[in-house]
């Protein structure tokens, strides 16, 4: 059983790292792209990285759906605040 989990924390770990280099060739890497297919791409994996560490390291892949669907509910309302907060400075 433990060794079960290795294995899939060492994967969820390989596929941070993977998506880290993606990220890094996305603007070092010298695919010459533009500004902002490379912002998007970043945006993309950064939801993609924060999905896995949210799932796996936080473990609430394994909690109940209320749980989660709280944390999305919060997630929401941080970004309607933050939304608000950027249009409501003058």
């Amino acid at each position: 059983m433990a060794s079960d989990s290795i294995k899939l924390y060492s994967l969820v770990y390989a596929g941070l790292v993977g998506l880290a280099v993606l990220n890094y060739v996305l603007f070092e890497g010298g695919l010459d792209l533009a500004y902002d297919i490379s912002f998007v791409g970043t945006m993309v994996i950064a939801v993609l990285k924060t999905a896995l560490v949210v799932a796996f390291f936080m473990h609430l892949k394994w909690e109940n759906r209320s749980l989660t669907y709280l944390m999305v509910l919060a997630l929401v309302l941080t970004l309607l605040l933050m939304s608000a907060a950027t249009y409501s400075i003058t």
